[in-house]
């Protein structure tokens, strides 16, 4: 009679297992022991891959990010290249520089506008560095006299080389402002 009891309330609530199937369990609950260890190989896998992936990114933050950048020191040929009264334009594009030859010497102005660093460009029917963004207006001489620009154009070191050639060194700039136009190396006498 107890089985029958059994029988019926197993019958009559389905989520309650009879006693007979208590030792049985069903195989959709169980997990196998082959996906047990497929599944801790995926674990791993993901967790060595984000552990790799953080070791990558602080081994990046030893290495510093680099702005390589042209030579800033270049030899600009000999004297007699350049012509007393012209402004010489072969490097313009590659240097960023002007070099002006007058009749006392040799000097290097920066192709950079004081005002908001555009590029003037040279005007020789006018004898005069125009600004295309905002007007200013520089002399041969580098010395603005119109338009926004604050100040007049920079120069840079100019040396002769023992062997004669002009060498040009933009790491050193000479401000009008500051009286650095007189130094000796502001300007090549020849």
């Amino acid at each position: 009679m107890a089985e029958t009891i059994s029988k019926e309330s197993a019958t009559k609530d389905p989520g309650r297992r009879p006693p007979a199937a208590l030792g049985k369990a069903d195989s959709s609950d169980q997990i196998t022991r082959r996906s047990f260890f497929s599944w801790l190989s995926i674990g791993w896998l993901a967790f060595v891959a984000a552990t790799g992936g953080f070791f990558t990114m602080m081994l990046r933050f030893f290495f510093p990010n680099v702005l390589f950048e042209p030579v800033q020191t270049f030899r600009a040929g000999y004297p007699d290249d350049y012509t007393v009264g012209e402004v010489d334009l072969r490097w313009k594009n590659k240097y960023g520089v002007w070099i002006v030859r007058n009749d006392a010497g040799i000097y290097v102005l920066s192709t950079t506008c004081t005002h908001l660093g555009c590029t003037p460009n040279w005007l020789s029917s006018e004898q005069k560095f125009k600004c295309p963004c905002h007007g200013s207006g520089f002399f041969k001489t580098g010395i603005n006299f119109e338009g926004p620009a604050p100040r007049p154009l920079e120069r840079f070191k100019i040396v002769l080389a023992d062997d004669g050639q002009i060498i040009v060194d933009k790491t050193r700039k000479f401000q009008q402002e500051k009286g650095q136009w007189n130094d000796p190396e502001a300007f090549l006498k020849v």
